[in-house]
């Protein structure tokens, strides 16, 4: 049977004519292929030498498309392609077609001399050499790219000239040109002309507004959207493999699911047209044989799909099938019956095509038209009442060709059928393509779920993608169904998934999570909960050093988790491992950055997202939600959520925490405890010192006397000889801890009056008398401990430790351990940090308090190193500062029964009175003169402080001590002041420079003015002049320098009676 043709044909033949299509198997002498006219397509195959598969076909959009088998009994059939019906006559303005592709290329390029060549084999002029294929080359890359940009200036919402159709017939011509284009442009290309054509409105609207030419916008219509095949046909001819069919493929994706109906139409008849091209084409069968040949590794002879059923259906179709198969499932449920109709015809055509490829493998002979009619009766006629029975049905026989990939791309072509973010829908249509979305997702997943396990991340990240487009809520849970279905079979997998979401987490993340935790059917709450302290127990950085957000999404799920009441009973049998794994998380996010590709922003990229303060909010979430709300409240007006989140003071963040637990008796303190136990030797630092951190705190609960001395004692006491400084400090503070604990409970038996009572305790008494003794016998081990430790931390600790002191009797107590105590502390005085010197100050007069009478001289040795710096400190001007230095001196002076200047405590600065520094530095020399020389070196430090009043308030102590100190000094520490000094001449601060100089008038006067001899071996040039030098001997003084026995032997004799 045979289609007739109309004038158009007729119209078109002589414009077509020079153009022929360069499949190989048009070669053949068994095989004959032609161009009919645009409106039809004759597919010719020639039977009479056996069952062979050659065959040619005419790759033209047509309404029908006629096969003749030429053999002694022929039949005509007739295929219907459901394509619309096509004008049968031209005005004659289109009948000037046979010189469109010449006019248009001397418009384009009027300066060529390119000429059009047929591309059969006998009249093809091959090219001279490399320079003229070049050239060629060129040329043909150049129209292309100019008759693209005048397809873009054609207007999109009208077509009243042929300028679009001449357009695309240039392109079909350029395209059997060698060279044939690259993947790319070829995309680029046909996505262009699909979407200058698609994008028109439809026929009708283009009729009601120009009614004079209705006709003709019809017959221009169906003659472009004829020239649009056309060019795909030929574009797919110059690569009819399964990577050339996908490239033609995608740019047709997108309006599948176009809210206008013409639009799906035009798509759908699109994909179906380039589908009967691959039917027809048995180059795409022989390049699919080769490729899977190519690939596989059992001898060809064993290439069979039934022997290796498990392996090799995923290797059917092409990389858009499982994405074509999806959009023309979901068009079957199309509004409009046409659209449906022909989606159907199409997945008959795919299934056509996978059967063959499936035979070819096999080497099957297979009759296409017989193969073709098969399917269609067996896949059942179209159903416009209940199209989800076609839905059904093409899911079920597709089964064998669905591999994982096929599986995810048909789960995501029903995702793409619920988005709204172009124009809205109708309701119909909204409506159908729901129902057809989720008759689709709930199939597909019920019946080869057990398919996508190694797909399971790219549908989660499909999922979240498209959620951002689905705005109807009907149409989210639809789309968020997969989640909860696949989680009943691959909770692990899903979870995974899942923490893979951007961070912080969106609404559509957080409803994948809620999804999770709410919807049936799912696992078990325990199993979720179980996954998630897995990966919280993982660190952010990897041993390669990258970044990762598995801990931080975990702690992102837990926090949407927390917020379903339902679940809260499953949380709380796990609550212990879930703090503390939070709390080593913010200890591990401190100062960390996740990758730029892992942010996303709630109120736009300006917002900062920090990890750290995330992970906070949770352990805050976690501790509301488990009825700390004191606790939180106790840590948010101390400033411990900002203690937590800072490196240095990490340590004490968690360490108020377990305090505020333990001040309101928490009821998961005693689980808590029993879990550290173990937890305190394992991990790396981090985990460590936050494990040990809370652990300390819980030390004074009642509880730990049921735990062996070796976990609680014994680490405390390893812990003193571990090389941070921290754990040192977290383990003195432990020691302490049972150490006041202990003297507690003596109190308490003290107080019993029931003797009974008391005598079944004893021995609890004696236990806790010898834990005491332990803690104490540690506290030289504690002090030495503390060299060279922060000043924070110093203070810290010796805070802690003078507790123990204050409650012992002073005459147990070793006068070394003061001693030690004074020498960690009497460093921090000069400390940058307000708060560490108030301490240290505070703290040092508190222990000299402690000391007992009478003094030994070490300790009056320490006290005495004490007095510069606190006479300095004084003169900074801090009024906080300079209170607790007097206190402090008053102390020392109690204990030492000093008599100190009053002027030593004037807090008035020096600079009004030099004098007064005069004074004091005279007494300090008489008094201690043996400590002269130290005096002078803490002041050269203080020298160097940051802070300008303490370099001011020690030059002038310089200037005004080094004249005290006659014959004290040696060279070397002269030439230290002078280098000091001058250097102190330049400072930035002006005042400081000032009284730089002044001291440096004073040391140099008092050089000159004292012309005693220098210690033996020590020269000391005190004038300029390098040629003159001071003698000892009076002889050679001039006479004016000679000293006047008369005067001065009266003057000592005096001196002595007044002694």
């Amino acid at each position: 049977m045979t289609m007739a043709t109309g004038n158009a044909n007729e119209a078109f033949n002589s414009t077509l004519a020079n153009k022929t299509v360069s499949d190989t198997n048009i070669a053949r002498a068994n095989s004959l292929m032609v161009l009919a006219p645009i409106t039809c397509m004759s597919l010719v195959v020639d039977d009479s030498q056996g069952k062979k598969a050659d065959a040619g076909g005419i790759l033209m959009d047509t309404s029908c498309v006629t096969l003749t088998i030429s053999q002694g009994d022929s039949e005509d059939f007739r295929m219907p392609m459901r394509y619309n019906n096509r004008a049968t006559e031209l005005k004659k303005k289109m009948e000037n077609g046979t010189s469109i592709t010449l006019h248009t290329l001397q418009k384009f390029s009027p300066d060529d001399t390119y000429t059009h060549q047929n591309t059969s084999d006998e009249n093809k002029t091959a090219p001279e050499g490399p320079k003229e294929q070049l050239d060629l080359d060129e040329d043909k890359r150049q129209l292309i790219k100019k008759t693209m940009k005048q397809i873009q200036e054609e207007p999109m919402d009208t077509l009243s000239s042929p300028s679009r159709q001449q357009a695309l017939v240039t392109l079909t011509q350029l395209s059997p040109i060698q060279p044939c284009l690259g993947a790319k442009e070829r995309n680029e290309l046909v996505a262009i002309c699909v979407r200058s054509v698609f994008s028109l409105p439809s026929v009708q609207t283009m009729q009601e507004e120009d009614r004079t030419n209705a006709d003709f916008i019809q017959m221009l219509y169906s003659q472009t959207l004829d020239a649009l095949q056309t060019l795909l046909s030929s574009l797919f001819l110059e690569d009819p493999s399964p990577a050339g069919l996908t490239s033609l493929l995608e740019p047709l994706g997108p309006w599948m699911t176009s809210a206008k109906a013409h639009e799906r139409a035009r798509a759908v008849n699109s994909n179906v047209f380039l589908l009967n091209c691959t039917l027809q084409t048995q180059l795409f069968f022989t390049s699919f044989v080769e490729q899977v040949s190519s690939i596989s590794t059992q001898p060809k002879g064993q290439l069979t799909f039934e022997h290796n059923q498990g392996r090799y259906f995923t290797i059917f179709g092409f990389p858009m099938f499982g994405l074509l198969l999806g959009r023309l499932i979901l068009r079957i449920c199309d509004p409009d019956e046409e659209i449906g109709h022909e989606a159907l015809d199409g997945v008959i055509i795919l299934y056509t095509i996978l059967e063959l490829q499936k035979k070819s493998i096999d080497k099957e002979e297979t009759n296409k038209l017989e193969l073709y009619k098969s399917n269609k009766r067996f896949l059942g006629p179209y159903n416009p009442v209940s199209p989800c029975q076609n839905i059904l049905r093409m899911i079920a026989e597709f089964g064998d060709f669905l591999g994982p990939q096929q599986v995810k791309d048909l789960l995501l072509a029903a995702l793409e059928g619920l988005r709204d973010d172009q124009e809205t829908p109708s309701k119909d249509t909204a409506e159908m393509m729901q129902l057809a979305s989720e008759v689709t997702l709930s199939s597909v997943l019920e019946w080869y779920r057990h398919r996508v396990l190694e797909v399971i991340p790219d549908i989660m990240n499909g999922i979240y993608m498209h959620l951002s487009s689905i705005h109807e809520p009907r149409a989210r849970e639809v789309a968020l169904l997969p989640i909860s279905l696949l989680a009943s079979s691959f909770m692990t997998e899903v979870v995974i998934a899942l923490l893979m979401c951007p961070l912080p987490l969106d609404s559509n993340g957080a409803e994948m999570w809620r999804q999770l935790i709410l919807r049936k059917p799912s696992c078990d709450i325990r199993d979720l909960l179980k996954l998630l302290l897995t990966s919280l127990k993982e660190k952010p950085i990897t041993k390669k050093g990258r970044a990762s957000i598995i801990p931080l999404a975990a702690a992102s799920g837990l926090c949407e988790l927390l917020s379903v009441n339902s679940c809260m009973g499953r949380v709380r049998r796990i609550y212990p491992q879930l703090l503390l794994a939070l709390l080593v998380q913010v200890h591990y996010h401190i100062g960390v950055n996740l990758p730029s590709n892992n942010y996303s922003f709630r109120d736009g990229p300006s917002s900062i997202f920090i990890p750290v303060r995330w992970v906070v909010k949770v352990v805050k979430t976690l501790l509301l939600k488990m009825g700390c709300s004191y606790e939180a409240a106790l840590l948010e007006n101390q400033g411990g959520w900002e203690l937590m989140v800072l490196a240095e003071h990490h340590h004490r963040g968690v360490s108020l925490l377990a305090r505020a637990m333990v001040h309101y008796s928490c009821q998961e303190l005693c689980r808590v405890l029993y879990l550290l136990v173990p937890l305190l030797e394992r991990g790396d630092e981090q985990h460590k010192i936050t494990a040990t951190a809370f652990f300390v705190e819980l030390l004074r609960m009642e509880q730990v006397k049921r735990i062996p001395e070796e976990y609680s004692l014994g680490r405390m006491s390893r812990g003193l000889t571990n090389e941070d400084p921290i754990m040192k400090v977290l383990c003195i503070r432990g020691l302490v801890l049972l150490a006041h604990r202990s003297e507690k409970v003596r109190k308490l038996k003290i107080k019993e009056i029931n003797f009974s009572l008391a005598s079944s305790t004893f021995s609890t008494q004696n236990t806790d008398q010898l834990c005491r003794a332990k803690v104490q016998a540690l506290l030289p081990s504690m002090m030495k401990g503390l060299q060279r430790v922060d000043g924070l931390l110093a203070v810290e600790a010796v805070s802690n430790v003078k507790t123990i002191l204050k409650s012992q009797d002073k005459k147990s107590t070793d006068i070394t351990t003061y001693l030690e105590i004074l020498q960690v502390l009497q460093p921090h005085f000069n400390d940058n940090r307000e708060e560490v010197r108030l301490t240290a100050i505070t703290l040092f007069g508190k222990v000299v308090r402690l000391l007992r009478s009478p003094c030994v001289p070490l300790t009056e040795q320490q006290l005495v190193n004490c007095l510069v710096p606190l006479i300095l400190q004084l003169q900074e001007g801090n009024p906080a500062v300079g209170k607790k230095c007097k206190k402090t001196l008053s102390s020392c002076c109690y204990h030492m029964a000093w008599v100190l200047p009053k002027m030593v405590y004037n807090k008035k600065p020096w600079d009004i009175s030099q004098q007064t520094v005069t004074k004091i530095c005279k007494y300090l020399v008489n008094t201690h003169r043996d400590s002269a020389v130290v005096f002078l070196t803490q002041s050269l430090e203080y020298t160097k402080s940051p802070r300008a009043a303490l370099r001011r308030s020690a030059v002038t102590f310089i200037g005004s001590l080094v004249p005290c100190m006659e014959g004290m000094l040696t060279e070397e520490i002269l030439n230290e002041v002078k280098a000091a000094l001058e250097a102190l001449r330049h400072d930035p601060e002006a005042s400081v420079c000032i009284f730089a100089a002044q001291a440096q008038d004073h040391v140099l006067a008092s050089c000159w003015r004292n012309s005693w001899s220098l210690p033996r071996g020590d020269a000391w040039v005190c004038d300029p002049a390098t040629n003159h030098r001071w003698n000892s001997s009076k002889e050679n003084l001039p006479v004016s320098h000679h000293r006047r026995s008369s005067i001065l032997d009266p003057l000592r004799a005096w001196k002595k009676s007044l002694k």
